[in-house]
């Protein structure tokens, strides 16, 4: 499996505009495109010399060909719709990460 990570540093200014926008809009539109199984979106607890707030959506894909899918068919314009609403007020990265292994804690 494959995570798709988005972080985002948004301005204090369109904060809340953009926290709704991304719950109610963007992560349900992403999730649309039938490419990924579940998202997580996360606050970064760091204080940022930018400033603003900062965030993480994780995706997690289906499969490598389900991203490269995403990335063919539906990024672009999904990407375009954020810049359009926030342009210069937001600044984002995108990172794959691989899954190796994963732990649960087990109670006796």
């Amino acid at each position: 499996m494959i995570i798709y990570n988005v972080t985002v540093n948004i301005e204090d200014s369109v904060h809340e505009q953009w926290l709704e926008w991304i719950k109610t809009e963007h992560i349900p539109q992403v999730l649309g495109t039938g490419k990924f199984e579940k998202a997580t979106l996360s606050q970064v607890l760091v204080e940022e010399e930018l400033g603003g707030k900062t965030y993480s959506i994780q995706y997690r894909s289906y499969s490598r060909e389900a991203l490269d899918t995403y990335y063919r068919e539906d990024a672009d314009r999904l990407r375009q719709e954020g810049l359009k609403k926030f342009a210069d007020k937001m600044l984002a990265f995108r990172t794959e990460l691989q899954i190796v292994d994963e732990y649960n804690v087990k109670f006796t």
